[in-house]
This record gives C-alpha cells, sequence and structure tokens, in this order.
C-alpha cells in the first residue's frame, strides 16, 4: 500500500512532530512513526469496509420496503443492483479483508452506524445513482466504474464523515489524501477475472519498513551535521527564513545522498521535489532542486556518495 513516497511523507511528518515536540526519546518517537502508518493502514480498511456497509444498509431497507402493510409494486420487486454490485461483493467475501477487520477490531461502523445512513442518503440522492438504476443489470465494468464515482464524488469529499475520522484519530486527516487515492486505485484496477480480490498489505516488502525506520533515525542523528551542509548554499535566503518543512526535506534528501548507496540520486532529487510540491510553499521544489543539484554534485566530486548497485543509474 504504501509506496516509497508516502513513508517519506509519513518521516517528514514524524521528524517535524519531533522537532516541534519537547520529547528527546529517539526510540519512543521511531515506535510512533510505526504507529502512524499502522493506524493510516486502519484508515484504508475502515474506507473499503465502508462500502460493504452502506451495501447492507441498502440491503435492510429493502427487506423492511417488502415487508410493509402497503407494499407497492416497486417495494415488492425492488430493483437490486446495487446490493448485487459485482464489485462490492468481492470486497465482502474476501476472508483475509474480513479477518483483517476483526482482528485490528475496526467495528467502527457498527457502533457509529449513523455515518453510513449519511453516506447512503447521499448516494441515493445523486444523479449518479439514479443514472446507475435506469437498468436492473449490468456488467462487471460499469458495477466498478459506478463504486469508483461513487467513492471519488460522493465518499472522499463528505464533510461529515471528515469531521467524524478527525474526531476518531487526528492524524488521518493527514493521511486521507493518501488513503483514498489507494481505495479508488484498488477498485479500478480489480479485474473480474481475479476470484479474491487483493487487498495490499501496509508494506510492499520488509525493506520498505526498514527504509522507513533507518530514513527517521539516519536523519534525525545527523540533522545538525547536515544542515551545515545547507550552509553557504542558500545565499539569496537566511536560513530563518527557510520554511521549516523545506529544512526537513533537504535534511533527509541528504541522508538518502550519503546514507543509502541503493538510491539514486536522481530518484532522491525528484522524489523530494513532489513532495515539497504537495506539502510546502509554491517555490520550494525549485529552492530544493538548486540546493540538492549543487550538494550532490559536490558529494560526487568528493567521493562520499559511495552508491552502488541500483544507485549507480
Amino acid at each position: 500500500m504504501l509506496t516509497r513516497r508516502h513513508i517519506r511523507v509519513k518521516v517528514m511528518q514524524s521528524i517535524y512532530a519531533f522537532n516541534q515536540s519537547s520529547n528527546a526519546n529517539l526510540q519512543v518517537e521511531q515506535k510512533f512513526l510505526l504507529k502512524s502508518m499502522e493506524e493510516m493502514y486502519d484508515l484504508f480498511l475502515l474506507n473499503l469496509s465502508l462500502l460493504v456497509e452502506v451495501k447492507k444498509r441498502a440491503e435492510d431497507l429493502i427487506e423492511k420496503s417488502q415487508k410493509k402493510h402497503l407494499a407497492t409494486a416497486e417495494d415488492k420487486k425492488p430493483n437490486l443492483k446495487f446490493v448485487q454490485n459485482k464489485l462490492i461483493q468481492k470486497i465482502e467475501q474476501n476472508e483475509e479483508f474480513n479477518e483483517l477487520l476483526e482482528d485490528r477490531h475496526l467495528d467502527h461502523w457498527q457502533l457509529d452506524d449513523e455515518y453510513v445512513s449519511i453516506v447512503w442518503n447521499k448516494i441515493r440522492e445523486s444523479e449518479l445513482f439514479a443514472e446507475y438504476l435506469k437498468t436492473r443489470e449490468s456488467t462487471f465494468s460499469e458495477d466498478r466504474e459506478f463504486i469508483a464515482n461513487i467513492f471519488k464524488d460522493i465518499i472522499a469529499p463528505n464533510e461529515k464523515l471528515y469531521d467524524y475520522l478527525e474526531d476518531k484519530k487526528l492524524t488521518w486527516l493527514d493521511d486521507l489524501p493518501i488513503v483514498n487515492t489507494t481505495v479508488l486505485k484498488l477498485i479500478r484496477k480489480t479485474k473480474e477475472s481475479e476470484e479474491v480480490i487483493k487487498i495490499p498489505k501496509l508494506f510492499k516488502n520488509i525493506e520498505d519498513k526498514e527504509f522507513a525506520t533507518e530514513l527517521f533515525t539516519k536523519a534525525l542523528l545527523n540533522q545538525e551535521t547536515f544542515a551545515k551542509d545547507i550552509e553557504g548554499k542558500t545565499p539569496n535566503w537566511d536560513q530563518d527564513r527557510i520554511a521549516e518543512i523545506d529544512s526537513i526535506l533537504l535534511v533527509m534528501a541528504i541522508c538518502e545522498f550519503l546514507k543509502f548507496s541503493s538510491i539514486p540520486v536522481k530518484v532522491t532529487i525528484n522524489e523530494y521535489l513532489e513532495v515539497a510540491k504537495e506539502y510546502s510553499t509554491p517555490k520550494s521544489s525549485i529552492f530544493l532542486n538548486g540546493i540538492l543539484d549543487k550538494l550532490s554534485k559536490e558529494y560526487k566530486e568528493a567521493n562520499k556518495l559511495n552508491k552502488i548497485g541500483r544507485g549507480l543509474m
């Protein structure tokens, strides 16, 4: 689930929190970093499970309508297209997914089911839903596209849902963009031919988890040394005028230059420019690019880079 760029963002946020706090215990902060990534995974599972819970809510309402004393023809023979949506069925029937929800005690939608109702009401009042129910049958592709659209246009931007998640865990606000993008990608790449929908793991492999903790630890332990390398490279910028996020990103990039031999210099520079565009000031990427380009050339001339394998690319 987490790409290397996502990991860099989480490390950046953790270094910022560490610098702002009075806690100097590096080990404690490293555990907090890993915990925040695990909680981000919880949010991903929750948002994915919301689709299933909304479908269950729709089923309950259909059953109640059919039992009404004065049931209409539509009540007796409702359009079951949504509750039989093939994409949602793949999610609901995934045993691994259900075990993850149970093991991680992610029962939020059962405890706070009013938010399921809020989302369901928004969906059934939408033009997307009306258009979807114009027919009673659909292909897997049509079902998948409909779910992608309601997630993107109705669920992800829902303000009440946003407030609820903020109340549950403040750190989830920073995680929502990444999580919602991951959910949407999973929906869109799911194929009808797949017997079981593939639920991504938090880390692609053990190397990515180690990268997160090592980047965090090495960047913090060498923060003062790397900051000295930056001095003199910003003639038009006083140190106090450099945005704190930019300073952290520079330190992290230098850490990758010098402490991660398998990561190519170009990859490091490109990754931090993209992070800066999203999380710092409008001119940050240009500012960072100039400094990192100068530093990488100086390190290369001084034989400090020591890149090997993929890092030589």
